[in-house]
């Protein structure tokens, strides 16, 4: 009798735990399985204890079968279970299928043995340890473009009041973008990099500003005014670059789905830029300089003014073809 009774005893993994699963698939409560059957419900007298009002007080008892394979049996209860989908009511039974993931009522719920394959270990990104002064010293560089910015437009009697707008409007701008990617943090990843996002963000805008000034500079020293078509690419990659970076704090698992439908998004934006150039009669940025750094900045020789009149006659039947279609539609009107 005792040997038959060995037989069919039940094979019990030497560890389990039942996992309360929240609603992004995160464990939210894990309590081990101290033994079988273990009773699940809001009863402190249960094995497993879940505060849901949805449940019963015994809902669901976890019963060990004799080859080791664990069935779910539901007890007296309104509200019932499922697995896999199949809809389970009071005092059906069923194997949970492999992952061990079931449903009581409106709890998510997983049992996860020793014998179950792990998955495995994940590694552990650490952001690098900024220098403290980095953040202030972006802020201020930001400000200061700003402020550069104003003042080369201003009169020079502007009162410092004049400045309050275009200073304070990008800061609060920028301050606001950092807070809602660490709001989607929050979300997704539960912490708030608030810092990070912030660093990230002004990062590229000083870059940016540094551009501005610095294109029409180096085009104006080595008389190359073809340079500055980087400055009107450079603003929807810098921003298609920026989401990416930030993308990769809230979603990294979907870093190259994000990746391509950004990289999709900037080719469209470039194509629809072409076309707007091609309008305008250039495409690799325009032919002159709107605004003419220091003289002491010019590297490149100085050109004889017959250079200039060579370099527009190939305009010349441009205008005269611009020209016959205007008097053209003039006849036509009178």
């Amino acid at each position: 009798m005792d040997e038959h009774e060995s037989q069919v005893m039940p094979v019990a993994p030497v560890a389990a735990v039942v996992e309360l699963l929240g609603r992004d698939g995160r464990v939210a409560v894990v309590q081990r399985v101290t033994q079988w059957p273990a009773r699940i419900g809001r009863s402190p007298a249960c094995d497993i204890v879940l505060d849901d009002a949805h449940l019963a007080a015994e809902h669901a008892e976890l019963q060990l079968a004799p080859d080791g394979a664990v069935r779910l049996k539901l007890l007296d209860s309104r509200n019932g279970g499922s697995i896999a989908g199949k809809r389970l009511a009071a005092g059906d039974e069923a194997a949970l299928p492999a992952g061990g993931a079931f449903q009581l009522a409106g709890c998510a719920l997983r049992l996860r043995t020793s014998a179950d394959v792990l998955a495995p270990e994940q590694l552990l990104i650490v952001q690098p340890t900024r220098h403290w002064a980095l953040l202030p010293l972006l802020l201020l560089s930001m400000l200061f473009f700003q402020w550069l910015d104003r003042w080369s437009a201003s009169d020079p009697d502007a009162r410092w009041i004049d400045y309050a707008s275009p200073l304070l409007a990008p800061l609060a701008l920028v301050l606001g973008w950092a807070g809602l990617w660490s709001l989607a943090s929050q979300l997704f990843q539960h912490r708030f990099p608030f810092a990070t996002h912030l660093r990230r963000v002004l990062l590229v805008i000083v870059a940016l500003q540094v551009l501005e000034w610095l294109l029409p500079a180096v085009a104006y020293a080595f008389s190359w005014p073809r340079l500055l078509v980087l400055e009107s690419l450079a603003e929807p990659v810098a921003g298609a670059a920026l989401v990416a970076w930030h993308a990769r704090l809230v979603w990294p698992g979907a870093r190259r789905t994000l990746n391509i439908g950004i990289t999709a998004l900037l080719l469209l934006g470039l194509g629809l830029q072409v076309g707007k150039r091609q309008e305008q009669q250039y495409v690799f940025g325009p032919p002159y300089l709107a605004s003419l750094p220091p003289p002491a900045l010019r590297v490149a020789k100085p050109q004889p003014a017959e250079a200039l009149i060579e370099s527009l006659k190939p305009l010349q039947a441009e205008l005269a073809r611009q020209a016959r279609k205007d008097n053209e539609d003039l006849d036509g009107d009178e």
